[in-house]
């Protein structure tokens, strides 16, 4: 985020939410002596068309019932590009709140807003943009990469290299898992012998096998049930 102007983008189908939502934002700048850039759009389309020329957005206060895209597919999109926007869901209903953990987002508000509530959303968004996400340095064909821990959803190993699986596509490099989860956080689980997961992609744990966001199924080794439930618990 750019140390002296937050950008940010509200989006959504109604006119007047659109205006009132622009205006607590703006009164949360203020009272915290912050310096904002606070740009409306009416569609998903017409913030993409924008989003396309410049990744303009640091938190993105996103409807999630509007006509044509809906806030959940935009959002969707933006993740698949690696955009590491904060977003937040604005939404009538209760029941869109599981889809928001697949894009990372930061928290729901439900319709009309609080703007109490929506200035202490935005205090977090704003410390979290501050702080530099966890990552990990990789060389994959003769390239060095930065890797988010957010953006990695597991890891797979094979007889001399192993697979990082992230939202953004598949690195293959020649490391055991086991140097690699040394270099992670304690957000990673070793699920199987050629397993690593990234407990913050967790969907569903059953005895067997473990679903990550996507409906991806990693195997679960005999025994490691119980704490993998406990270190999913701890780390959520």
């Amino acid at each position: 985020m750019d140390s002296s102007v937050c950008k940010i983008a509200v989006c959504d189908d109604s006119d007047a939410d659109r205006r009132e939502l622009g205006g607590m934002v703006r009164r949360w700048a203020d009272a915290a002596g912050r310096s904002v850039q606070v740009t409306g759009f009416p569609s998903a389309e017409s913030f993409l068309f924008a989003y396309a020329e410049d990744r303009m957005a640091d938190i993105l206060l996103l409807d999630v019932e509007m006509g044509g895209m809906d806030g959940i597919a935009l959002a969707r999109h933006i993740r698949r590009e690696g955009s590491r926007t904060e977003i937040v869901f604005i939404t009538s209903h209760f029941e869109f709140i599981s889809e928001g953990y697949e894009v990372d987002a930061l928290h729901y508000l439900v319709k009309p807003v609080s703007e109490q509530k929506l200035s202490e959303v935005l205090d977090r968004a704003a410390d979290r943009l501050a702080a530099e996400p966890a990552s990990v340095i990789v060389t994959c064909d003769g390239e060095t990469v930065k890797l988010y821990e957010a953006d990695i959803l597991y890891v797979e190993s094979f007889a001399h290299y192993i697979e990082i699986h992230t939202r953004l596509g598949v690195f293959r490099i020649k490391e055991s898992i086991a140097a690699f989860a040394a270099k992670l956080s304690p957000d990673f689980y070793r699920t199987h012998r050629s397993y690593l997961v990234n407990l913050k992609a967790v969907e569903r744990i059953a005895r067997t096998g473990v679903t990550l966001t996507g409906g991806i199924v990693i195997p679960l080794a005999r025994g490691k049930y119980d704490s993998l439930n406990r270190a999913f618990i701890e780390r959520n």
